[in-house]
């Protein structure tokens, strides 16, 4: 090798995640940054956790433009066209770290499809780097993927907590609709399952749970930790009150920031808090905390909360737990 040639860098978490951050998006005068590669990527991902897409083979498929045009319409304050779509589509490959690949058709002659029928008739279909394919199949890594496309696209520096918020709500909104759609279809004599829903995807959460740490400044409601690591990482997680597996709720006031270990013991009843959400500990603790402060000294102490009270946990649903998950 050259002494002058730098070594390849290595295709490798670290690498794509910081590819995913420095994507070329287009300019617009009246929206700021064009979201449709982020959208794009995040679609994708969704569809390979859904195993919709279980080969490294995606193609123009009728639920990759629907996913699409559902994130679309949650992030985006423009209506969805086509060209929205397709433009990403086929420019993708032109990004600087070159992750995302083409097969053309034998129709292709030249030009960029602009319309969704015309993009079916150039492009069979298109494929990701082998490493990063494999790394979608690892959860770990899918959620740092998706997390470092979210902190870098969906929200200014000066609007971070309300930009957050808003999106979260759209996809709160969307996850009562479907509700209210799933249960109009079980009335049916023949149950026709919705092609499309938020209630499960890890989209859906990673905006939830960025939004939560946001807003609580990075630090932990109980104990008050704040560990970070760079821009994007830190030791605290966006925890529900109520588990949206069974109430579908992921309002901001059903959400606590909680490090690791308390979001684990507040899951299981180990702790939680009244009406003036001060901190209650299980008598039955037994602890053994020699260079911190125990769970139990907690006991009394108020939870730190944000800064604004509309952001404050919702009573009711701290209601719902000291009834249902805690173990007094």
């Amino acid at each position: 090798m050259n002494k002058s040639q730098k070594p390849p860098k290595e295709k490798n978490l670290v690498y794509y995640c910081n590819c995913f951050s420095e994507l070329k998006v287009y300019k617009t005068q009246k929206r700021g940054d064009a979201l449709n590669k982020p959208v794009l990527l995040l679609s994708v991902i969704e569809l390979i956790s859904r195993e919709t897409v279980t080969t490294n083979c995606i193609k123009i498929s009728d639920d990759l433009i629907e996913t699409f045009k559902k994130y679309w319409e949650l992030t985006s304050t423009s209506s969805f066209k086509s060209s929205d779509f397709a433009l990403p589509f086929f420019h993708l490959k032109n990004d600087k770290c070159r992750f995302w690949h083409l097969k053309y058709s034998s129709e292709y002659d030249g030009g960029r499809p602009q319309t969704i029928p015309k993009l079916r008739e150039d492009i069979d279909f298109a494929y990701l780097d082998d490493e990063l394919f494999g790394l979608i199949q690892d959860e770990n890594a899918k959620k740092e993927l998706i997390d470092a496309i979210i902190s870098s696209w969906f929200y200014d520096d000066e609007n971070i907590i309300e930009d957050l918020v808003n999106i979260n709500q759209n996809f709160h909104n969307q996850t009562s609709n479907d509700n209210i759609i799933s249960q109009d279809y079980k009335n049916l004599e023949t149950f026709i399952k919705p092609k499309w829903s938020i209630k499960s995807t890890l989209i859906r959460n990673a905006f939830f749970r960025k939004a939560i740490v946001h807003i609580y400044d990075s630090k932990c409601a109980f104990c008050g930790i704040r560990v970070t690591k760079g821009v994007n990482k830190n030791i605290v997680d966006g925890a529900h009150i109520k588990p949206f597996a069974q109430f579908y709720d992921s309002r901001i006031n059903n959400g606590i920031a909680l490090c690791k270990n308390h979001h684990w013991a507040f899951d299981r009843g180990w702790f939680t808090a009244d009406e003036q959400y001060k901190i209650i500990i299980s008598r039955e603790l037994e602890e053994i905390s020699p260079h911190t402060k125990p769970m139990k000294d907690f006991h009394g102490e108020r939870l730190l909360l944000p800064n604004k009270e509309q952001y404050f946990p919702e009573l009711e649903a701290l209601q719902w737990h000291r009834q249902n998950i805690f173990q007094g």
